[in-house]
């Protein structure tokens, strides 16, 4: 399984079952998507950093809703972690089964998960975390989410880059909450049930120009 950050909450996986492309996002955030194929989309929210569907070819089927899906051969379950009573936060997390590995999503999640929507998304191998604030986790909140979910792989995004428009702080606070240091970036992930760590690890992506 390959995985790359395409910028923003935009992330794409491409494994033998199908390639999927969560949250593309518009230029209005400064990261250009370069339309990538795939055969799976999904939308956490109504909001065109995180649904622009056009930015993606090929004729790909599209959720964005919570509810447990099986598409292009991927089972799919959608969790909703708005707070009741606040139409403003609407978001959608996204577990994904692909190649023997479960691959979680957070998107634009803007507390830390309740013990309900931990039990909807179950065991996480790989989870996508926003970590810069704004309207999404910042990095303590973020570090104490990992901790409950407890993947094997942590790979951060939303957060301050050189190409990002909206005032999100960098991803160091994060790590020195997580209490990793900031290594090399790295162009993608490529990783298999078998060379899942030990224990969590986080894996700092470098978004693709």
């Amino acid at each position: 399984m390959e995985i790359t950050w395409l910028g923003h909450s935009c992330i794409r996986i491409r494994a033998k079952e199908a390639t999927v492309v969560i949250d593309p996002c518009d230029k209005s955030t400064g990261y250009a998507l370069g339309r990538p194929t795939a055969d799976l989309v999904t939308i956490s929210t109504d909001d065109r950093a995180h649904n622009y569907v056009d930015g993606v070819a090929g004729s790909p089927r599209v959720i964005k809703g919570p509810g447990e899906f099986e598409i292009a051969g991927v089972s799919v379950t959608g969790v909703s972690t708005s707070a009741p009573g606040n139409g403003d936060g609407a978001n959608v997390a996204y577990v994904f089964d692909l190649e023997e590995l479960r691959i979680g999503h957070l998107a634009g999640i803007r507390t830390v998960p309740t013990s309900d929507q931990l039990e909807e998304m179950g065991a996480v191998d790989i989870l996508f975390v926003p970590v810069g604030g704004g309207d999404s986790l910042e990095g303590p909140p973020a570090a104490e989410t990992v901790s409950l979910i407890e993947p094997k792989l942590v790979v951060p995004m939303h957060y301050k880059t050189d190409a990002e428009r909206a005032p999100l702080t960098p991803v160091d606070r994060f790590l020195k909450e997580m209490g990793a240091q900031m290594s090399d970036t790295h162009a993608k992930l490529s990783v298999t049930r078998t060379s899942l760590p030990e224990e969590t690890q986080v894996m700092v992506l470098d978004y693709k120009r």
